[in-house]
């Protein structure tokens, strides 16, 4: 027994030594790998160089990597006013409500649904599902979020519908169902209620579902613009970001077609720059935030997708 203990000790201190052939192909690899990710990431940088270059520049010569010109013209028009400031405020805040919110809620309905205990488990996941095959029309829901919840000109027509949703519910469901049943029998054991069970037991390992679940929550309230253009009118003065941002692009390219457009200079329109200055001002927080979950998402999001 000593003589095998020995053995494996042995083995794992000695390196596993690599052929010719595998760093051959580890170095191709390796390759595609750098040539990819600098093709992912250059659209960015070229974005980042074009919205520093006047609009002069860009007119005549094109989007630019490194900045010509330099300007800070485009930033200037969006930042005006100091309104983007408060957007930006808004934003967070419906971000971080409602993907703790969401998390909670989903998290918790798809621990239930898993439950083998739960009689009505299969017809309300039908139900779920049912929902992401079938929708009832614009009309409809724009009538039900006005003349029902009477939402019209509230935050909440924002926070609300993107709480949660089908596919999500369902990554949960199944991430859920790789925890063995058997913990939540021997908190039952121990005498634990549910809650007790879900937040001391389940929730703990649900970390890398929690990561990728919470990350797709925080994208789409970060990138959220259409229900505010539904429900968000012009009696509201602060709207989120990037309804924001859009309509401070819509009204410079706006002033560009217009009559009044005659009579300044296009170089003091930076319409071109400052769709490159939006989409750095949209894209910069949310890309921070990737490398903090990552190596939560992967596992998360194959685990979500393969377990059945």
């Amino acid at each position: 027994m000593a003589k095998k203990n020995n053995e494996d000790s042995y083995m794992a201190g000695t390196r596993v030594k690599i052929g010719t052939s595998d760093k051959i192909i580890r170095g191709v690899g390796y390759v595609f790998v750098t040539l990819y990710a600098l093709a992912c990431i250059f659209p960015f940088l070229l974005i980042i160089g074009t919205s520093f270059t006047s609009e002069t520049v860009i007119r005549a010569e094109g989007v630019k990597l490194i900045p010509k010109d330099f300007t800070l013209r485009a930033y200037e028009m969006v930042t005006k006013g100091g309104l983007i400031w408060r957007s930006y405020i808004l934003t967070i805040t419906l971000t971080l409500v409602g993907t703790f919110v969401g998390l909670a809620i989903i998290s918790m309905t798809g621990y239930a649904l898993q439950r083998k205990d739960f009689v009505l488990r299969n017809v309300i996941s039908f139900f779920i599902y049912f929902t992401s095959l079938f929708q009832a029309g614009l009309a409809p829901y724009y009538l039900l979020m006005t003349q029902t919840y009477h939402l019209k000109d509230s935050y909440f027509a924002v926070l609300l519908p993107l709480l949660m949703s089908p596919w999500l519910i369902i990554l949960m469901k199944n991430f859920v169902k790789s925890i063995p049943f058997e913990i939540t029998e021997s908190g039952k054991i121990d005498g634990a209620g549910d809650m007790k069970i879900f937040t001391a037991l389940i929730l703990p390992m649900l970390k890398p579902a929690l990561a990728t679940i919470g990350l797709f929550l925080a994208l789409g309230y970060w990138n959220e613009w259409y229900q505010s253009s539904l429900f968000l009118s012009s009696k509201i003065t602060v709207v989120p970001l990037q309804y924001n941002l859009y309509k401070v692009v819509n009204e410079a390219q706006s002033l560009k077609n217009s009559i009044a457009g005659q009579f300044v200079s296009l170089a003091d329109i930076p319409t071109e720059g400052l769709k490159m200055a939006t989409a750095v001002l949209a894209t910069g927080p949310i890309v921070l935030l990737y490398p903090f979950v990552q190596r939560y998402f992967i596992g998360g999001i194959t685990v979500g997708a393969v377990k059945g």
